[in-house]
């Protein structure tokens, strides 16, 4: 394998895809804990990192893993970890501690078929697992090559935005093997977060809540910074009982967000424009919902797709939207309903919508069942 960053067309898995969009983005650092399925991207790192000057460390577990994310990013690297299953509840602490301390980092959560997991389980927990006020980014791929391009995506918003970026994959798109297209180098996005300079003094700065989102002061580049998780004011300083500090801190995670979510959120509408019928679903059930709707149109049925690449923060306008097209909104998702609350609710006033878990949880949904279901609604 040549050094540096891939170009052109190979055959690998997701988490092998992963693994490259982590390089071509720039990341530096990896920290993980052994946990399937996500163990390929770690994996790769582990081999790959070195090759471009990075740096991997497996640590004693989930919530070491991320920790060490953190405390990489505020050295200024790059910082990434994966996981699974039970995993991702351990680091549930430290995600809450990145969001508020504003650290950009990327999550990679391939979940797990069980009971502490599940396909596609972790959703919800991926939007309230963390505590206090917070917005997140979470993306959802549907194919080995969605896992290299929104790990670039992860990169890039984490950096812009200073905040923690999941990948919600699932074990079908995270071991499945597909051709990946990789572009040039100089055709990749490259986002770096904005650092703070201190000056000759190296007196503290305002690097904390200044702006909708602020430079960051990186330890060890002359500034005096205090990094706490808990309420504090501008220049990081904790402040338990300034209502008015309370209310800037609370306003400055959530609002950077919500006034960029338009940057942020990518869904996929396929069909016709006489649609009665929309299948709607994200990740590999996602990708079940487009080839459905294909054959289904194929059969003169009046059916289309919608398939939501981002997940959080929601995309509550496009779902109401498509509810306002349609008649019925079919809900595909590998698991017994967690976005279905959110579509629902997005959909208010407009089209009924219907929740279609798979024959078996764990499984996807064959294109068959998914049609007889159309079928009825239809009828």
């Amino acid at each position: 394998m040549s050094e540096g960053v891939l170009k052109g067309r190979h055959s690998m898995t997701g988490e092998e895809a992963c693994a490259e969009g982590a390089i071509a983005a720039g990341c530096q650092f990896f920290a993980g804990y052994p946990s399937a399925p996500s163990l390929g991207v770690a994996d790769r790192l582990a081999r790959r990192l070195p090759e471009v000057g990075g740096t991997y460390v497996q640590m004693e577990d989930a919530a070491g893993a991320i920790s060490s994310v953190v405390g990489a990013s505020w050295a200024g690297a790059k910082a990434m970890t994966a996981t699974s299953g039970m995993g991702i509840g351990l680091m549930q602490e430290e995600i809450s501690y990145a969001v508020a301390t504003e650290t950009p980092c990327v999550i990679v959560d391939v979940q797990r078929e069980g009971h502490r997991g599940g396909a596609l389980e972790d959703l919800v927990q991926s939007r309230c697992g963390p505590h206090g006020p917070h917005e997140i980014v979470v993306f959802a791929p549907a194919s080995p090559q969605e896992m290299f391009d929104l790990t670039i995506c992860a990169f890039s918003a984490a950096e812009k935005f200073r905040t923690p970026v999941l990948i919600a994959a699932d074990t079908f798109v995270g071991h499945g093997r597909e051709a990946v297209e990789m572009p040039r180098e100089e055709e990749i996005p490259f986002v770096w977060r904005r650092i703070a300079v201190a000056d000759e003094e190296g007196e503290e700065v305002r690097g904390f809540l200044e702006t909708w989102v602020a430079p960051m002061p990186v330890i060890g580049r002359g500034l005096k910074a205090h990094v706490t998780a808990s309420c504090h004011d501008a220049y990081g300083r904790r402040t338990a009982l300034d209502a008015g500090a309370l209310d800037r801190f609370v306003r400055a995670l959530c609002g950077k967000i919500q006034r960029y979510r338009g940057d942020l959120t990518i869904t996929e509408a396929e069909g016709p424009e006489e649609a009665r019928v929309a299948l709607v679903g994200y990740g590999s059930a996602g990708r079940v919902a487009q080839a459905t709707a294909r054959r289904a149109y194929e059969e003169g049925l009046p059916v289309e797709a919608f398939r939501l690449t981002t997940l959080w923060p929601f995309p509550e306008s496009e779902v109401a939207d498509l509810a306002r097209r349609v008649k019925t909104i079919l809900v595909l998702e590998d698991n017994l309903g967690q976005m279905v609350h959110y579509i629902r609710a997005a959909a208010q006033g407009g089209a009924e919508v219907v929740f279609l878990p798979p024959e078996a949880v764990g499984a996807l949904h064959r294109p068959a069942y998914v049609l007889e279901k159309i079928q009825e609604v239809l009828s």
